[in-house]
């Protein structure tokens, strides 16, 4: 039976769950959220958060308890289901990388054949290994990973490394990567058949916040026939707005830029002759 409200299920503990937060409520979700509460109901559309283990999402969105689920793509792979990916989140950016002890005599996957790698994702490291035609030894571990060289378990594990700090901290260095991750949004097949229209404007919400992120809204004033020089360093999302001014020859130009183009298009636009230059914050933009 088709419910009237989505579901959507998100990890309750993690790196991931402030973020993911961040961006519904970003998107406009009008929502309260608690510690020990399971369930959040949106107040502004029909959509009910689950709050789950992170490891619990993916079987969610699954077995059709929740439409959509947020998780991570290291996670997706390594469980093996196949769900929809709505889009990439931009949060939880990581990587699953074999690493070594640094001072172990090994700078190549190829130089891991026949020895022990411990990983908290063992199906993705032993899809990494077959491809590359190293066999090893792949040894399950639900956790402290870094620890298995110096404890004698393993020559090298396969980890998430994010900074690389931890890495660091334990004496290891990394030698490849296995695949790169973030956040996700994951969908069941039948969601995106059943509520198509619902599922196609959660996308565009979350969709209008990232696209804002890491952008900022320049407006200045400047000589009308600066112009072609303005338009030169300030491509916008098409073309910059221009808007004549109640004093003759001058002109307001208004454009979009990368947040960390600003502060070395700045210099620039007044060389060019713009004045008054405002940096404004984007909330969202719908392409």
């Amino acid at each position: 039976m088709t419910r009237d409200r989505l579901r959507l299920a998100i990890p309750n503990k993690g790196r991931m769950v402030d973020p993911a937060l961040a961006l519904l409520h970003d998107a406009g979700l009008v929502f309260d959220e608690h510690d020990r509460s399971l369930v959040a109901h949106v107040s502004n559309y029909e959509l009910d958060i689950l709050f789950v283990r992170t490891t619990d999402v993916i079987e969610f969105v699954r077995d059709g308890v929740a439409e959509l689920g947020i998780t991570g793509l290291d996670l997706l792979a390594e469980s093996g289901v196949e769900l929809e990916q709505v889009r990439t989140l931009g949060f939880g950016q990581c990587r699953l990388a074999v690493a070594v002890a640094n001072d172990a005599p090994y700078d190549q996957v190829s130089d891991l054949r026949g020895l022990r790698v411990a990983t908290a994702h063992p199906a993705s490291a032993r899809r990494f290994f077959d491809k590359e035609r190293v066999e090893v030894d792949v040894i399950a571990l639900s956790g402290a990973v870094e620890v298995a060289p110096r404890l004698g378990l393993a020559e090298a594990i396969v980890d998430l490394v994010s900074t690389g700090s931890t890495l660091a901290m334990n004496g290891l260095r990394p030698i490849a990567d296995v695949l790169e991750s973030q956040a996700v949004l994951v969908a069941s097949p039948d969601a995106m058949n059943g509520h198509a229209p619902k599922m196609a404007a959660i996308e565009t919400m979350l969709s209008a916040v990232l696209a804002a992120r890491g952008r900022k809204y320049l407006m200045m004033n400047a000589p009308a026939s600066h112009l072609q020089e303005l338009e030169a360093l300030l491509p916008g999302l098409e073309s910059p707005s221009v808007i004549p001014l109640a004093h003759e020859g001058m002109i307001a130009v208004h454009s979009v830029v990368g947040a960390d183009d600003v502060w070395d298009l700045l210099p620039r636009l007044k060389a060019a002759g713009a004045s008054g230059i405002l940096v404004l914050p984007i909330e969202k933009i719908v392409a």
